[in-house]
């Protein structure tokens, strides 16, 4: 096997790849013994039939594509070891030579990570956080605690704005029913804007009993293509009408929602807890503040392959979190309405974030010479291991050289994030902190896509596979 490394314009790189025709005559070899099972002659039976006979009749080509599939991971492995380049995202494919008894010859474009030049990173100045609590925010949290210990009770009277009302539903497009329009004994609570168009509003001020003709109108852009874009109609029949009736606030509801007797003490409390999650909240907004003044000072030309690995990958990531609370992307694809490229375009943005932020945190690392030490290693194989709730010795069983590499890395990064959050000077003016994090974007999990609700599903969606064009 031999490469060639041709550097191209920002970042990247097309990588010559070159696998011996013995290579190349093994893996056609392999995949005549994975097909011809599959291959019927007349004369011979399943699996019995020569190559070169299967060769002459369907063409020389035949096993070909099988070949190239088989021997393209394997190489593209073995270059990426020889390459002194650092790869940062997924290859694009390209067969150059593909003949029996010459090298098999193909290219891979990538991108390469990209130099940065950091500006400055120390003494950045952030805004002052205010970490006062207000007696509003404390009535919020009490209010939010009565709305979730509130009990509906049913009422005889027209639907208003914030009931839940039971409903027999069946939703009709040009006089036909269509799959998933049709529900039985369904709480809808209105207002919620779980269901399309004005849908919800329409019920306002109808009674237990009424027959009502919702008129609708589906979002261009609706998650079922038969369904985009046009007018419904729903047959809806109000079977019950219920409202939220709230505790009142007094001892007796802070005694039964908290471990304390009286409402006073239960004020007191949630006022501790607001100022720690204020406190928690500076403290993020303050890292996100600096690592967004830094990656501002920095320089470095992100080739957009790398972006979109990243996209795909934390994609992925969301995949993988919704499947372990058992659901499946193509369901979650129906609930909401979205699709997959419509979630790779959403997460473009935190996916070149997360990039920026882990490349000039590097960056840091390298100007400062910081690393992790052997014990802080170790303490970290450890926090692995009950987090997981494994054993350690299992734990330093599954972690290779490059694994290692990568864990001493990831602690030297908090290192740099330590220091520069450590330089910063607040501003003497004042700020209220938001809630989002975004310093540790450089590891963080891809944040969720925005749920879109839909009063009907749509079939779950196939899956593309990749062919020759990517790995």
């Amino acid at each position: 096997m031999s490469l060639q490394v041709e550097k191209l314009e920002k970042n990247m790189a097309k990588l010559t790849i070159e696998a011996s025709a013995e290579d190349f005559e093994a893996a056609v070899e392999k995949a005549y013994q994975k097909n011809k099972s599959k291959i019927s002659v007349p004369g011979f039976r399943k699996g019995k039939v020569p190559r070169k006979m299967i060769e002459k009749m369907y063409g020389a080509e035949v096993f070909y594509e099988d070949a190239a599939n088989e021997l393209i991971p394997e190489a593209y492995a073995k270059a990426l070891d020889e390459c002194t380049e650092e790869v940062v995202s997924q290859p694009k494919i390209d067969v150059v030579q593909l003949e029996a008894g010459k090298p098999f010859i193909f290219t891979a474009t990538v991108a390469l990570k990209p130099e940065v030049t950091l500006g400055k990173y120390k003494g950045i100045k952030v805004s002052k956080a205010n970490l006062d609590v207000t007696e509003d925010e404390i009535n919020e949290e009490l209010n939010k605690q009565r709305e979730n210990n509130a009990r509906t009770v049913s009422v005889e009277r027209p639907v208003k704005m914030g009931d839940t009302t039971v409903i027999d539903f069946e939703g009709f497009v040009d006089g036909e029913a269509f799959p998933g329009g049709k529900g039985e004994n369904y709480s809808l609570e209105i207002g919620s804007h779980s269901f399309i168009d004005t849908f919800e509003d329409q019920l306002v001020g109808k009674n237990v009993g009424d027959e009502v003709e919702v008129n609708v109108t589906f979002p261009e852009e609706y998650h079922a293509p038969e369904l985009a874009g046009k007018p419904a109609m729903f047959k809806v029949k109000v079977l019950e009408i219920k409202e939220k009736e709230l505790p009142e606030l007094d001892d007796e509801f802070a005694s039964e929602v908290s471990e304390y007797d009286t409402l006073a003490e239960y004020k007191e409390d949630i006022r501790r807890e607001i100022a720690g999650k204020k406190e928690k909240a500076a403290k993020d907004a303050k890292e996100d503040e600096v690592i967004a003044a830094i990656i501002e000072d920095a320089k470095m030309e992100i080739p957009d392959a790398m972006v979109e690995t990243q996209q795909r990958q934390m994609v992925d990531e969301f995949a993988q979190r919704i499947q372990m609370q058992g659901l499946t992307m193509e369901q979650y694809f129906q609930f909401t309405g979205l699709n997959y490229q419509m979630m790779i375009e959403q997460v473009k943005p935190q996916a070149l974030k997360r990039i920026q932020s882990r490349l000039v945190l590097e960056a840091v690392v390298a100007a400062e010479g910081l690393s992790a030490t052997e014990d802080e290693y170790a303490a970290e194989l450890q926090r692995m291991a009950d987090a997981y709730q494994m054993e350690l010795d299992k734990v330093k069983e599954i972690i290779g050289e490059e694994e290692k590499k990568q864990i001493m890395l990831d602690l030297a990064i908090q290192k740099a994030v330590e220091l520069v959050i450590a330089e910063a000077k607040e501003a003497a003016a004042t700020k209220k902190a938001p809630a989002k994090k975004a310093a540790a974007d450089a590891d963080a999990d891809a944040k969720e896509a925005p749920a879109k609700k839909a009063p009907a599903k749509k079939a779950p969606a196939k899956k593309a596979a990749a062919k020759k064009t990517e790995e």
